[in-house]
């Protein structure tokens, strides 16, 4: 008889099981939370590279990898004296936020465009996370250019209000030869290579921008949200 999807995911989480317990494995017993963040990160790069590169075996390999982390933490929790939860609580914790933010599915709302769609996940996350302001939530750790596009992406209706940067310019007239992606990433790696020059850190110095835009459009948040002052701005359900 063939078996459900997801079963051997249970023989998995009774492997771990035996590994964390009396008589297992010494160097899984007395890892942590803390101590796994290193392979976290790093398994989950690995999954990133895997599908850059094309390599479908490794990607299977790569998000084993990336399942076995998730387990391990669901193990360790599992042993907190103070507050246990277990890999089955993950997983209903899942389920449960993809029905709340799948209406549209779940609970027959319509959307339309898929922008809405977009604005609509949007507003629900910050409902259910109590969050001020659209740059709440983004991981400060990301890697800087991926920090940056997910500050970008989030603050794109303040565009206006903010205006161009200082370099606007200077960048447009640098992308002016760039007619794909490769050219992208060769101007990127050549801006990357001055700056090493010139002995400055590009990761930290696109870094620090990023936040200076985030700086930037919390305050304008916070001039909307002063009492009879929205400033002028419309918000996904607004109509």
């Amino acid at each position: 008889m063939t078996q459900p999807p997801g079963s051997t995911v249970i023989d998995l989480v009774a492997l771990m099981d035996r590994l964390r317990s009396p008589g297992g494995c010494p160097w899984d017993a007395r890892q942590t939370h803390a101590s796994l963040v290193e392979y976290l990160i790093e398994e989950s790069y690995e999954a990133a590279d895997a599908i850059g590169s094309g390599d479908r075996a490794g990607l299977r390999e790569e998000l084993g990898d990336v399942l076995l982390q998730v387990v391990f933490h669901a193990r360790i929790a599992q042993e907190d004296a103070d507050e246990p939860w277990t890999i089955d609580d993950v997983a209903q914790g899942i389920i449960d936020k993809l029905i709340r933010r799948h209406p549209h599915v779940f609970a027959e709302q319509s959307v339309g465009s898929e922008a809405e769609l977009e604005a609509s996940w949007h507003a629900l996350k910050a409902q259910e996370k109590g969050r001020t302001s659209v740059t709440d939530g983004i991981p400060s750790a990301l890697p800087a250019l991926l920090y940056a596009g997910k500050v970008l992406n989030r603050t794109v209706a303040f565009a206006d209000e903010l205006g161009p940067s200082g370099q606007y310019e200077a960048a447009l007239g640098a992308m002016a030869g760039v007619l794909d992606e490769t050219d992208l990433g060769n101007l990127l790696l050549a801006i990357v290579g001055i700056a090493r020059d010139q002995g400055w850190d590009a990761e930290a110095a696109l870094r620090a921008a990023v936040r200076g835009r985030m700086d930037a459009v919390r305050a304008l948040e916070a001039v909307a949200a002063r009492p009879g002052d929205d400033g002028g701005r419309r918000e996904p359900g607004d109509d």
